[in-house]
């Protein structure tokens, strides 16, 4: 199969590309690993932030649809010290400029504006090869194949289509994620809802800190973030759910029992993800007929900004696409010649953040921050 835009994976960076060619009368095709729209969760919350997210949104022509996923009161934070004491206690008032929606819901809202059809489910990128002249073949793990004249990599931290482009690889951070879930808080774990409040709750100190979330249907989603290499997270047995719940736990027997409660009783199984990143300021030179977004480009550490930036990745490719409609090239170097240092300072802005969240003077660090800023992140 030939087509003029082939994107690589169907996450939120790829589908807004495919959703902003559209609207400019270009069509394009996603493959997309997963089987289908529900062949696993999508993660939890996503603020969508005034410069990046928005934008893209708009861009997209979906304004209206997303106000109708935003959950009122979800930008409420709440930052603990680890005995459980109030650091910071913002409510939502309603003038936040980051309204939370789920990040199922935003994909779902995505893929219904998008033409039957435009995603190919169950195609796996196994491999990629140069055909010359700015066009591309994809091999899929089933064994079929397609040939494009622009591709685009929106396939995530191990991305397939990097290495057209760069050799460099995501390295571990030194720090990792154990997501797990407490549901119907407020009736099952009434003091873990009180402690959460009504949006978020960052319980902070160097090297660690218990991370959650009051999502949709009263679920309180937990991350614990721990600064122990690969081999520590390998020692604990996951498929013993409640020995690896123990276990994590134990990393935090000085902290209040409210917080550690948000391990050990949760009600889902943990999950542990590796936080790995891409070297701030990562680029390439111009390779003809190939492009990155999203993680497969700039992947950071956790900072509020990934989910974000590959949506505005993918709505200013689109645009520089429909603006020069017969020089592709002239439209990849404008979008990356602006997509190499936005990705760059937001990087740097993460490595700062997470440095005040989990570095030597957490929590302190990161409330002095939102005093000298008068802000929230």
């Amino acid at each position: 199969m030939t087509t003029d835009v082939t994107i690589i994976g169907a996450g939120l960076g790829g589908l807004t590309l495919a959703r902003v060619l559209h609207l400019h009368g270009i069509a394009a095709t996603v493959y997309e690993a997963e089987v289908s729209p529900t062949a696993r969760a999508q993660g939890g919350m996503l603020d969508i932030h005034e410069d990046t997210g928005r934008p893209a949104i708009r861009a997209a022509g979906l304004l209206d649809e997303f106000r109708g996923l935003v959950l009122e009161g979800r930008q409420a934070l709440r930052i603990l010290d680890r005995d459980g004491t109030v650091l910071f206690d913002e409510p939502d008032d309603g003038t936040g400029g980051r309204p939370e929606v789920q990040r199922a819901e935003l994909r779902r809202m995505l893929l219904d504006s998008l033409p039957a059809g435009t995603v190919r489910w169950g195609h796996k990128a196994a491999g990629v090869r140069a055909l010359g002249g700015g066009r591309h073949e994809v091999s899929f793990a089933d064994g079929g194949t397609a040939v494009t004249k622009l591709l685009v990599g929106a396939d995530g931290a191990w991305s397939r289509v990097r290495p057209l482009l760069s050799l460099t690889s995501p390295e571990y951070t030194g720090m990792s994620v154990v997501e797990t879930y407490l549901f119907d808080g407020d009736t099952r774990h009434p003091a873990s809802a009180k402690t959460v409040g009504g949006g978020s709750l960052l319980a902070l100190a160097p090297g660690r800190g218990i991370l959650a979330h009051r999502e949709k249907g009263d679920t309180l989603h937990t991350y614990v973030m721990l600064a122990r290499s690969r081999d520590w997270f390998a020692s604990v047995d996951l498929t013993d759910a409640a020995g690896a719940r123990a276990r994590i736990a134990r990393e935090f027997d000085d902290w209040s029992p409210e917080l550690t409660a948000l391990i050990t009783d949760a009600d889902a199984a943990p999950v542990l993800r590796p936080l790995h990143a891409l070297p701030t300021g990562h680029r390439w030179d111009r390779v003809p007929g190939v492009t990155l977004l999203g993680d497969a480009a700039h992947l950071s550490v956790p900072n509020g900004e990934g989910a974000n930036l590959a949506m505005y990745d993918g709505a200013e490719l689109g645009k520089a696409l429909a603006a020069h409609p017969d020089d592709v090239e002239a439209a990849l170097t404008e979008y990356e010649q602006a997509m190499f240092p936005r990705s760059a300072a937001a990087a740097g802005d993460g490595t700062r953040l997470h440095e005040l969240m989990f570095g030597d003077h957490a929590p302190h660090g990161l409330i002095t921050a939102f005093a000298e800023d008068d802000r929230t992140p």
